[in-house]
C-alpha cells in the first residue's frame, strides 16, 4: 500500500509541502496544469534547487503575471499569515493577490474542473482554517475573509498539494510529532503569539510540542494539510522506502535546517494484512456501580473507541471489580482518558501502543429468502477469508419477517458462499 510519510522536524507550510512532492516526482508541469484550471490570473511557478543546511531539495514559489523572477523576491509566505475577517474587503475572485473571502475561495474551487479528489480535500482544508479564524473572532463561517491565506500563493499550496498527493497516488499519510516555534508573529490584527491562534485552532486534537526556535513553524496553511490527511502522529511506520523528497521554506535558520522531509513508500503489510497503531488505555474498578458502567461504555463508544469491553477481576482485599479496557486512535488518546477519569471513579489509567494486523475490508449486498442483506467481507491478499453478516440489515428483515436472527445470519452466509462458488466456476 503506497504510503508518505511526513518528517515534520521544521515544522510544516504549504510550499514546503508543495517542494517536496516536487522532489518526490511529481512534475513541476502536473502542478501547474491544475493550477491553470482556476480562475486565478496569469501566475508564474518555480521550482529551484537550493539547499537548507548542506540539506538540498525544492523551493517553490508563485507570483502574479507570466514572467521569471528570482524566489529570493517573494515574501516568505510560509511564514507570515495575515488574516481580516472584513466581508467588504473582498477583490474580485480573480484578483490574484487580494482578500478573497472563504465564500469566494469556495466558489472558486466549486466551479473549477479540478478532480474530485483535489476539489474535496481542498475545499475541506479552507473550511478548516475558516473554521478557526471564525472562532477566533467571533464572526459566522461564511464571513470570514483571508490576507495571505486568500492570496495566490495559499491558493496554490493547498490545490497544489491535493494535486501532489494525487498525482504519487497515495493511500496513507503518516506525520510524525508536530513541533512549532515561540514568540510573537506580526499579523494583520496585531502581534499574536506563536503557535498561531489560526494553526492551534485547526490542530485541535492533535499533540503539538514547542522548541526552542524563535518564530513560527507550522503555519496555517501547513496545520490544515497534516490535519486532513494525516492518519497517525508518530514515528515512521515500518514501510520499504521507495522516494525521498526535501520541501524548503525561504527562512535561513541558525537553529534547525528549515526542510520539510517526505518519505514515500510500501507500507509492511504483515504478510498481507493490513496494519496500523492504536492506543489501549485500562484501568480498574471495584467501587463503581454497574449502571454507571455500563453508561460510561457507551458514552466511550460515542465519543470515537474502537472497541470498549469489560473484564472481570479480583482486586486487593478479595474484591471482585472489572477492568475497563479502551481501544481508542493515537489522536484521541487525551480525550478518552478525560472521559474515563471523569465518569469513573478511577485515579490512574495505563496506556500502552499496539499494532494490529487488519483484514482488508469490503461491503456486498446478497440475496435470501427475507430479502437483500449486507454482508462484510475480510480479505487477506484479495482473498475472502471473513463473512459477517451485518446486524442492523440482519435485524431489519427479521423484524419483516418474524424468522429468527441466527435463519437470517446463516441464509446470508449461505448465499454468498453459493454465489461466490459460481463465480469461480465461471470465471
Amino acid at each position: 500500500m503506497r504510503a508518505l510519510f511526513l518528517d515534520c522536524f521544521s515544522g510544516i507550510s504549504g510550499d514546503m509541502t508543495v517542494g517536496a512532492l516536487c522532489d518526490l516526482g511529481v512534475k513541476p508541469s502536473a502542478f501547474e496544469w491544475e493550477l491553470s484550471k482556476l480562475e486565478i490570473g496569469d501566475f508564474h511557478m518555480h521550482f529551484e534547487r537550493q539547499s537548507r543546511q548542506h540539506i538540498e531539495g525544492v523551493k517553490f514559489g508563485i507570483h502574479e503575471g507570466t514572467t521569471h523572477h528570482s524566489p529570493a523576491e517573494d515574501h516568505e509566505h510560509e511564514h507570515h499569515h495575515h488574516h481580516d475577517h472584513d466581508p467588504a474587503c473582498d477583490p474580485h475572485p480573480h484578483s490574484p493577490h487580494g482578500k478573497r473571502s472563504y465564500r469566494v475561495i469556495r466558489a472558486l474551487i466549486e466551479s473549477s474542473g479540478l478532480s474530485g479528489f483535489v476539489k474535496k480535500h481542498a475545499l475541506s482544508m479552507f473550511h478548516r482554517i475558516a473554521v478557526a479564524e471564525a472562532q477566533i473572532h467571533g464572526v459566522a463561517v461564511e464571513e470570514v475573509a483571508f490576507h495571505e491565506v486568500g492570496g495566490l500563493d495559499s491558493v496554490a499550496d493547498v490545490v497544489c498539494v491535493c494535486a501532489g498527493i494525487e498525482a504519487l497516488g497515495v493511500e496513507r499519510i503518516f506525520v510524525s510529532p508536530l513541533v512549532d516555534g515561540h514568540g510573537f508573529a506580526d499579523t494583520a490584527h496585531g502581534r499574536f503569539p506563536v503557535p498561531a491562534p489560526a494553526t492551534l485552532g485547526i490542530l485541535q486534537g492533535i499533540e503539538l510540542a514547542q522548541c526552542e526556535v524563535p518564530f513560527e513553524m507550522i503555519t496555517p496553511t501547513g496545520a490544515a494539510i497534516v490535519a486532513e490527511f494525516g492518519e497517525n502522529f508518530g514515528p515512521m511506520p515500518r514501510m520499504k522506502i521507495d522516494k525521498i523528497g526535501y520541501g524548503l521554506g525561504t527562512r535561513i535558520s541558525p537553529h534547525r535546517p528549515n526542510v520539510l522531509r517526505a518519505v514515500l513508500g510500501e507500507l509492511d503489510q504483515a504478510h498481507g494484512y493490513d496494519t496500523d497503531t492504536i492506543t489501549r488505555l485500562e484501568t480498574n474498578l471495584d467501587d463503581l456501580s454497574p449502571e454507571i458502567t455500563g453508561a460510561v461504555v457507551e458514552k466511550l463508544f460515542t465519543a470515537g473507541a474502537l472497541d470498549v469491553f469489560l473484564t472481570p477481576i479480583q482486586m486487593k482485599k478479595n474484591r471482585p471489580g472489572v477492568q475497563l479496557s479502551v481501544l481508542c486512535e493515537r489522536v484521541d488518546t487525551t480525550k478518552i482518558a478525560d472521559l474515563v477519569f471523569a465518569e469513573t471513579t478511577s485515579f490512574g489509567v495505563r496506556m500502552d501502543e499496539v499494532t494490529r494486523l487488519k483484514l482488508d475490508r469490503r461491503l456486498e449486498k446478497v440475496r435470501t429468502d427475507f430479502g437483500e442483506i449486507v454482508v462484510k467481507l475480510g480479505l487477506k491478499n484479495g482473498v475472502v477469508v471473513q463473512v459477517a453478516p451485518e446486524f442492523e440489515s440482519v435485524r431489519a428483515a427479521s423484524e419483516k419477517s418474524g424468522q429468527p436472527l441466527r435463519v437470517i445470519y446463516d441464509a446470508a452466509r449461505k448465499s454468498y458462499h453459493e454465489n461466490a462458488a459460481t463465480a469461480r466456476r465461471q470465471s
